[in-house]
C-alpha cells in the first residue's frame, strides 16, 4: 500500500507555529507542488479566491491534489456556515475539504457531525475531513467515518491538536467500530 505524502504549512492564525505573509505562504506551497515530491498539499481556505484558484491550477498541472482546509481553535461555526465553507471549497475546485473546529458544547459536536453527513450525502464526490478538537470533540475523531468524514488524525509521538489520541488507541477503537458497524 502506498501512503500518500501530504505537505502542510499551517499559519499561526490556523494553529501553526509561525506567521508568514500570504505571498510567502502561497509561494512556498507553489514551490512544493512543482517539486512533485508530494501527493497532496493542504492549503488554508481563507487565502483569497484568486490565490486559491491559481494554486489549484498549478497543482493539477503537476499531478498534486489540494486539500482546502479551515481551522478554528476557539469555536464551532454554525451548521449553515460549515456547509457554506464546504460549498466555497467545492466551487474553488478543492479535491478534498478539511474542517477542524473547537466545540464549546455538545450541540457544536452534533452540528459538525450532522453537517458532515449532509455534505457527504449532497456532495459525495469530494472527500471530506471533519473533526472537533478537545475532549468533547473526541467522539467526532472516532466516529467521523460513520457520518462521512474520510480521514481522522491520531497522535504519533506527540499531539498536534487538542483532543488527539494515540494512533494505537485510535486503530483499536475504529477497528471495533468497523467490526460491529459493517
Amino acid at each position: 500500500m502506498n501512503t500518500p505524502i501530504i505537505f502542510t504549512f499551517r499559519s499561526l492564525k490556523e494553529g501553526g507555529a509561525k506567521e508568514v505573509s500570504r505571498e510567502y505562504y502561497m509561494q512556498l506551497n507553489k514551490e512544493i507542488i512543482r517539486t512533485k515530491l508530494v501527493d497532496i498539499v493542504d492549503i488554508e481556505l481563507f487565502n483569497g479566491e484568486d490565490h486559491i484558484k491559481d494554486i489549484i491550477s498549478i497543482a493539477e498541472k503537476n499531478g498534486v491534489a489540494i486539500i482546502l482546509s479551515t481551522h478554528d481553535f476557539e469555536k464551532t461555526p454554525s451548521k449553515e456556515e460549515i456547509l457554506a465553507r464546504f460549498q466555497s471549497a467545492g466551487s474553488l475546485g478543492a479535491h478534498i475539504f478539511k474542517l477542524a473546529v473547537m466545540p464549546n458544547s455538545t450541540e457544536d459536536v452534533i452540528n459538525l457531525l450532522d453537517a458532515t453527513r449532509i455534505m457527504k450525502e449532497c456532495y459525495g464526490n469530494i472527500p471530506i475531513i471533519t473533526m472537533a478538537m478537545g475532549k468533547s470533540g473526541l467522539i467526532s475523531r472516532i466516529s467521523g467515518e460513520v457520518f462521512g468524514s474520510a480521514v481522522t488524525f491520531g497522535a504519533g509521538k506527540s499531539l498536534s491538536a487538542p483532543g488527539q489520541i494515540s494512533v494505537e488507541e485510535l486503530r483499536k477503537i475504529i477497528g471495533s467500530i468497523h467490526k460491529y458497524n459493517c
